[in-house]
This record gives C-alpha cells, sequence and structure tokens, in this order.
C-alpha cells in the first residue's frame, strides 16, 4: 500500500487532533481508537518508504559504547581479549570482526546481534 504526501500530511494532522481524545483506557474497539490505530498505520507505511532508518553502523555504535562505559581502545582490547592494533583495524573498518569478537560485543557490550550481524 502506498499514500502520498498529501494523505500523509492529512494523517499526522488528523493524529494530532486525537491525541487529546483517547487514552491508554480507551477500549480497541472504540470508533475513536480504531481510526487512531489506522492513521497510525498510514504514517507508519509512508515513513517506512520514504524515511527509512537502517541499523546503525557497528563502529558508530562500539565507539558509543566506549564512550558510555568509559572506556580507553586499550580498555576494549582486554575485554574483547584482542591486541589494540586488531581493535583499531575493527574500528577503523580495515578488519572485519570475527565470530567470537561478535560475540563478545554481544555479550560484553550489550549490542544487539542484529547491528552486528548487519
Amino acid at each position: 500500500m502506498t499514500i502520498s504526501l498529501k494523505e500523509y500530511t492529512k494523517a499526522n494532522i488528523r493524529l494530532n487532533e486525537m491525541i487529546d481524545l483517547v487514552n491508554d483506557e480507551t477500549p480497541e474497539n472504540d470508533p475513536l481508537m480504531v481510526e487512531l490505530l489506522q492513521i497510525s498505520e498510514l504514517i507508519e507505511i509512508y515513513e517506512k518508504e520514504h524515511f527509512p532508518i537502517d541499523y546503525p553502523d557497528l563502529k558508530e555504535i562500539v565507539r558509543l559504547r566506549m564512550f558510555e562505559l568509559n572506556l580507553k581502545q586499550k580498555d576494549l582490547s582486554t575485554l574483547l581479549g584482542v591486541s589494540s592494533t586488531r581493535v583499531s583495524e575493527y574500528l577503523s573498518g580495515k578488519r572485519k570482526i570475527t565470530f567470537e569478537v561478535a560475540r563478545s560485543l554481544h555479550k560484553k557490550l550489550n549490542i544487539d546481534a542484529e547491528i552486528i550481524l548487519k
């Protein structure tokens, strides 16, 4: 199903009008809730087609986790059980990660497997 920009704009306007009319206690079969869900679905379809959001780059996520955990490259190499040179190669994209490193990133840095496998 494809919707036009005009339909998308109308759906967003209607969604904004409806936000205050429903709440968590509104039954799913209530006509307003049914309309809200339909409008939300139209908006989602349009946005997936026109504004796709891809998974972030693994190198970016690793750097973010390093920042969040206050890890230096040396700390990461110890955590992953590889040399600092190897970590540098992973972060620069000069070398692909191994299965073992991927597993360590998932377990030790809590990085989503889908991001790693991308």
